[in-house]
């Protein structure tokens, strides 16, 4: 199964690396592209869980690695409420 990352910056000027174990990230998001605050977790959430679902269907079991940088992802865009945007940098496929 393909994974990648991706690569953002946060209203603060703050950059992560963020990970999905699917593809399906391309879908929801553009690099360049900024997304307001409630958006871009909208579509982080629809995101992550289909990239877990499809782990799921692979494998038989969700990915936890993709829960977890959706925690990751909420805990962090709860400093800025909802002001500001998330700007996708780029996207960076795995050799998996």
């Amino acid at each position: 199964m393909p994974a990648m990352h991706f690569h953002l910056r946060w209203p603060d000027g703050r950059e992560s690396r963020c990970y999905s174990p699917s593809l399906v990230i391309k879908d929801y998001f553009e690099p360049g592209a900024a997304y307001a605050l409630p958006d871009f977790l909208q579509r982080s959430r629809e995101a992550l869980h289909i990239a877990s679902e499809r782990v799921r269907q692979k494998f038989g079991f969700a990915c936890s690695m993709a829960m977890d940088q959706l925690a990751q992802i909420e805990a962090d865009a709860a400093r800025y409420g909802v002001q500001g945007e998330v700007r996708v940098l780029r996207f960076e496929d795995d050799d998996l």
